[in-house]
């Protein structure tokens, strides 16, 4: 992933995440980033500090839980990335083993996962694999 500052052609500045450079290049080509406050999609990459280093420790008693969360969650379950959404509901249809996953989903996954009464929940941090 990777963040950038971005501002629309009415000054208006804000931040946005990608999942590489070139998504963020093809998104703003077909004009489907947009400002945050307007909605203008005429959006600019503006200068912005590079991020040097690795990663400190957790700061903040909010950090320092979701830092343990992603252990618990990383020691206790299985990844199984972008089959989140297959994977949730075979469990739930009692298809396969019950047990604990993580992974990635879209929207739409999400609202039907939700819709057909499968538990599921958003986590407060990407996994390390779609981190780095």
């Amino acid at each position: 992933m990777i963040r950038y500052s971005l501002k629309c052609a009415d000054g208006h500045a804000f931040d946005g995440w990608f999942r590489s450079a070139d998504a963020f290049d093809d998104l703003a080509a077909g004009r489907r980033v947009e400002c945050s406050v307007c909605g203008s999609t005429d959006v600019q990459k503006t200068m912005m500090a590079p991020r040097v280093g690795g990663l400190s420790a957790p700061a903040s008693e909010v950090e320092k839980k979701i830092a343990a969360l992603r252990r618990k969650v990383e020691a206790e379950a299985t990844y199984v990335g972008g089959r989140f959404a297959q994977e949730a509901r075979a469990i739930h249809d009692g298809e396969v083993p019950d047990r604990p996953i993580y992974g990635e989903a879209n929207a739409a996954e999400v609202r039907d996962l939700l819709r057909d009464g499968v538990p599921v929940a958003p986590l407060p941090f990407l996994p390390k694999s779609r981190a780095n």
